[in-house]
């Protein structure tokens, strides 16, 4: 065994990436099309482990949903987790390594489907410019949980797209700028 320590004596020049000379099939799990889902139901630490696993190609997705050792029910539908996702909720662990954690990291289900809500509501109070650009953002994003920040080189205007911090606001000034709008064309016609 080397006794040498301190840092190494070589750095790396470049990253090592999995699969460098194979291509990709872009509609398997992990393609573009197919992308891999979203880690939810583990602690920080697991979460760690198996980003690590699909950074390094060591990631396998499950081909079948597997039994929970809680329940044990075929409920399991994410890869490394022994619980399924009601047992890990409820009883308050992660999913993989089955000790008790305050916060489990990622969204669940319930709180995906409240957050698409509050969005077709910002997307129905909109005026149909923002909101084809809304729906233009979600779908060149795909699979993902929302509608991805535009790439623009110089960053300026970022703010004009999505003025508001959150939905809630961004629905809220719609709506109040729909009644003005209303409004004004009332004055008008009055006149």
């Amino acid at each position: 065994m080397s006794k040498r320590q301190g840092p190494p004596k070589h750095q790396n020049r470049y990253a090592w990436k999995p699969n460098l000379g194979q291509k990709i099939n872009e509609t398997e799990p992990g393609g573009r099309f197919r992308p891999l889902s979203e880690i939810t139901g583990v602690c920080q630490r697991c979460k760690d482990q198996i980003d690590w696993k699909r950074r390094y190609g060591k990631y396998k997705p499950i081909v079948e949903p597997a039994k929970c050792q809680k329940c044990g029910k075929r409920n399991v539908r994410q890869a490394y987790h022994n619980v399924c996702t009601a047992c890990s909720k409820d009883l308050g662990i992660c999913a993989k390594c089955c000790t008790c954690v305050k916060a489990l990291v990622g969204r669940d289900l319930s709180e995906q489907e409240s957050e698409r809500k509050e969005l077709e509501e910002a997307i129905r109070g909109a005026r149909e410019r923002e909101r084809r650009t809304l729906l233009r953002l979600m779908n060149k994003g795909g699979g993902e949980s929302g509608p991805s920040v535009p790439k623009i080189a110089d960053r300026s205007r970022e703010g004009d797209i999505f003025p508001a911090a959150s939905l809630d606001e961004y629905a809220e000034q719609a709506r109040q700028q729909d009644d003005s709008d209303e409004e004004e064309a009332r004055d008008f016609v009055e006149d």
